[in-house]
């Protein structure tokens, strides 16, 4: 068993002792009021995180001039005196726990919108909009000097509302492509008076802020700065001129630097996707750590804890951040501890129920984790069962294997068919592009596990019937039987040259020379870099305006890169007409038709549900149930999600 030892021992910074080396780091949620005020909500999600072994919380972004400032809809508010009860009542709860807590002091800037704003239009360095694909192209009005000066006030005056409301320590947000950035950073900064232009000018509102909220707040009270180590843009903030910024920020009065990457222009960086590799930010950490004598604090992609004690070991950094992790597991680090790291629920870094969901303006959840922001609900956590039944599962999918999980944890006596030889259904499919492959499979791993270890008995290789089902005589039936891929009507989809991308992730047919793919959704853009990876000829050929329409904006613009990288060809707007032997016909918006040269045809359309053994046991059984993909093929989260509440019903 894997010994964590450095990753458990405390730190001093200042004042402030930590109990291990483990950050939880500011994440938006939403859960707060819709007037930015702390609720029962916010309190039951973050005691969940501290009572399970981190030492310092920094709190989601906390608004310090609303609305102006306000990025979404519903940022906690650290601007006004009112807000002071609430902050205080959620440092007590976590401090019962002895962890410490922060806040996270922010201005949105260009990157808040027309919405978020409340109508008051959005504020900037200079007259340059944001470019984030959920947020309205809003021009900024030019701060002056007058404004900025403004601003530093506020940020310092929020600074000391938190620490009389008991908190530990403030983090100024100077990452991201916040307001502090813009003025930082010569891509977003064109100003040519005292805020602008050179580099020290640019540097002067970071620099005020933090001398005005130092004088403030006292000498005894942490401030952390988060920064971007490298914007990744062109005309941006490179490591190298971030070192020189984190030697300013030392000899300004910071005591943490917490390096995190990116702007809203390269926002995969911001929220690492599925693909990049596990710790993928820790050498802009090392780079800032060498330039500084201050502790300071690696993030991205570090849910592997025995990778995050490596990185201490070594000296890269001094603290850990766990971000998303921490969403789809708060117990992560107590399960480490105590070197239980089969029992951690793996973040798949999807970005969709953390991220997504806030792009459209909804409160925070987690594809893998049902329980995310019902923390204080009893009726959403597994309880046992006022009365024991025999439960027969049929599917073991992530629906499947989710149910299993949590029927079993209530004390029911659960049965799990599945026909294949290997559980996971969809998602051994999911796992099969090489930059998938990690975490889809630690994600398989993890149920497969659970249901083990809690005694689900489990039938491979086993297609049941439904008289096979009648003669058990069960007492709850949960059909999660999937999909299976849908054919479009179109002539010619029966020739031999058709396959779909199911069998060829699954191995089961091979492609010759030129490849045309037929659907333009996430599963098409897939299958398509999958087989140009393996040296395939390939066009996608799509009905809608855009590729990768149903994939968030993260992900989308990483995958759409992929593509491009590989020579992927892409022609939208298109209707296929027939398959022949010669390849495909195809017509335009105007029915202007041609034909494009294909030995092979990928069909990615979509799925359909397989819902044979519903529809025959309907009025059959005590207790019926259908969930996942034989529902209606949606995603990972639908299929985890109504398994979940359906396992907790029974």
């Amino acid at each position: 068993m894997q010994r964590l030892t450095r990753l458990f021992e405390p730190i001093q910074i200042k004042d402030m002792w930590l109990k291990n080396r483990i950050v939880m780091p500011a994440m938006a949620t939403n859960y707060c009021t819709e007037f930015g005020f702390v609720n029962d909500r916010v309190i039951d999600f973050y005691v969940e995180r501290a009572k399970n072994g981190v030492s310092l919380i920094v709190i989601e972004n906390t608004c310090i001039d609303w609305p102006e400032g306000k990025v979404g809809p519903s940022p906690i508010r650290a601007d006004t005196a009112v807000s002071v009860k609430g902050l205080h009542e959620l440092a007590e709860a976590v401090h019962y726990y002895d962890v410490k807590l922060a806040t996270n002091l922010q201005h949105a800037g260009r990157q808040a919108s027309l919405i978020s704003t409340e109508g008051k239009g959005v504020v900037s360095a200079s007259e340059i909009p944001g470019a984030h694909a959920a947020i309205p192209k809003e021009i900024p009005r030019k701060l002056t000097i007058d404004q900025i000066r403004e601003i530093e006030a506020k940020f310092a005056e929020a600074a000391l509302r938190t620490k009389n409301a008991g908190f530990d320590a403030a983090e100024i947000h100077g990452a991201h492509g916040y307001l502090i950035t813009q003025f930082m950073s010569p891509f977003t900064n064109k100003r040519t008076d005292l805020y602008g232009g050179t580099f020290e000018n640019r540097m002067r509102f970071p620099l005020e802020i933090v001398e005005q909220t130092r004088e403030m707040v006292g000498d005894d009270f942490p401030l952390i700065f988060r920064m971007s180590g490298d914007e990744f843009v062109e005309g941006g903030l490179t490591l190298e001129d971030n070192r020189k910024i984190a030697k300013m920020l030392e000899c300004v009065g910071v005591d943490i630097l917490s390096v995190s990457a990116g702007i809203y222009e390269s926002e995969q960086w911001i929220f690492p996707v599925m693909g990049m590799p596990d710790g993928c930010l820790v050498y802009l950490a090392e780079g800032i750590k060498k330039a500084v004598s201050i502790p300071v604090i690696a993030v991205g992609k570090l849910g592997n804890l025995v990778l995050a004690e490596e990185i201490l070991k070594q000296g890269k950094a001094d603290l850990v951040a766990l971000g998303r992790s921490l969403f789809a597991d708060p117990e992560l680090p107590r399960k480490a501890m105590e070197g239980r790291f089969e029992d951690v629920r793996p973040c798949i870094y999807c970005n969709e129920g953390c991220i997504g969901s806030l792009f459209k303006g909804w409160a925070a959840t987690c594809d893998v984790n049902p329980t995310l922001g019902k923390e204080g609900r009893i009726d959403c956590q597994i309880r046992p069962a006022d009365k024991l039944k025999q439960v027969i599962i049929v599917g073991g999918g992530p629906a499947g294997m989710e149910a299993a999980r949590v029927a079993a944890s209530r004390g029911h006596k659960v049965t799990l068919y599945e026909k294949n030889n290997e559980l996971g259904g969809q998602l051994l499919l999911a796992s099969v592009p090489s930059w998938k492959t990690q975490e889809i499979t630690s994600l398989k791993n993890y149920l497969e596990i659970q249901v083990k270890k809690l005694g689900v008995r489990i039938e491979l290789g086993f297609e049941v019937s439904v008289e096979h089902i009648l003669k058990l005589g069960p007492d709850v039936v949960i059909i999660a039987t999937g999909a299976m891929p849908s054919i479009p009507e179109i002539r010619g989809v029966d020739l031999a040259k058709v396959v779909t991308a199911n069998d060829i992730l699954a191995g089961k047919r091979e492609t010759d020379g030129k490849v045309v793919v037929l659907g333009g959704g996430r599963i098409g853009c897939e299958t398509a870099l999958f087989l140009a990876m393996a040296k395939k000829e390939v066009t996608i050929v799509s009905r809608h305006e855009e590729p990768a329409f149903d994939m968030n904006p993260i992900n989308r613009h990483w995958l759409l890169k992929k593509v491009e990288n590989a020579g992927v060809k892409i022609i939208l707007n298109t209707n296929t007409q027939e398959i022949t032997d010669e390849g495909v016909i195809i017509a335009d918006q105007r029915w202007q038709e041609k034909t494009i040269t294909a030995d092979t045809i990928v069909l990615a359309r979509g799925s359909k549900p397989n819902r044979g053994l519903i529809e025959n046991l309907s009025d059959k059984v005590p207790e019926l149930y259908a969930i996942g993909d034989c529902v209606k093929p949606r995603t990972i989260r639908e299929a985890i999600h109504t398994a979940y509440n359906v396992g907790l019903s029974i």
